[in-house]
């Protein structure tokens, strides 16, 4: 049965993993996701890994820089607005690394456990582990990342600040539901249209690191935006896993097209 769950609320695009991105009014979607999105990534030279704010006492800073997409090329701001240049990145970082669009082979990013997080805090030294990310890419799992208004509107229902910000959460695809809740999870395992062409699978619920609760730019933290799915979304997203405080989906691209804000979007 086919139904139709709502429309295209937003489009985003993060042209550096773990830097704020850029928000579209269309998107060519492929099978390796959206065109541009996680197309750069800083490569920490003492380590060979992958920068990402998922160990947020060593990368969270990458949050007070955005990137967006020129004709010359992905472009990089400080928060005052001015240019970022390539040489100038490991003392933003605070680390040597190199800007690259090249994955190395077998590529490889630390992730904080949320949870323990969420007790000591941000800037704290937990314990972190490696995670290899899919062959080829910067992409953390599957090539899209989808959420819902319902979900949004429901975290910040339950959250003390009555709201929460879609940036924390880096989706690619907002999409406005009429439902609230967390819709995303009724999805898992079946297929969306958007729009006249593009067809996804959802794979798996999206496993929240400690991401959500950075400052993202002028946002300040906010460590419910990750405490309330902690709460009440925790999932599995992959066997043997354990339970994840979830919120969004994941999806691979079945049909690549072209979306733009306001397409429909079918459950089938």
């Amino acid at each position: 049965m086919t139904t139709h769950v709502g429309t295209v609320r937003a489009l985003w695009r993060y042209p550096v993993k773990s830097m704020l991105g850029e928000q579209l009014s269309a998107a060519a979607v492929t099978e390796r996701g959206m065109d541009g999105d996680r197309r750069l990534a800083l490569l920490d030279r003492e380590t060979s890994k992958v920068a990402s704010a998922k160990n947020p006492r060593l990368w969270g800073r990458l949050l007070t820089l955005s990137a967006r997409t020129t004709r010359d090329g992905v472009r990089i701001t400080a928060p005052d607005g001015t240019e970022v240049h390539r040489d100038a990145l490991p003392e933003f970082a605070g680390r040597p690394v190199t800007l690259t669009a090249e994955p190395p082979p077998e590529a490889l990013l630390d992730r904080a456990q949320p949870d323990e997080v969420l007790r000591a805090g941000a800037d704290a030294e937990v314990a972190v582990h490696a995670v290899a990310l899919p062959p080829g890419t910067f992409l953390d799992h599957s090539p899209l990342h989808l959420l819902t208004t319902g979900t949004l509107d429901h975290i910040g229902e339950l959250s003390p600040r009555g709201t929460v910000e879609v940036q924390r959460y880096r989706p690619n695809i907002v999409i406005h539901t009429d439902e609230s809740g967390f819709v995303e999870n009724g999805w898992i395992g079946r297929e969306l249209g958007i729009g006249p062409r593009v067809r996804l699978r959802i794979t798996v619920p999206t496993p929240r690191c400690a991401v959500p609760t950075l400052a993202h730019g002028p946002l300040p933290r906010d460590p419910h935006a990750l405490r309330v799915p902690a709460r009440h979304n925790r999932r599995e997203p992959l066997a043997g896993m354990g339970p994840h405080p979830c919120a969004g989906v994941h999806a691979q691209v079945i049909t690549p097209g072209r979306i733009v804000q306001g397409d429909a979007v079918l459950l089938h």
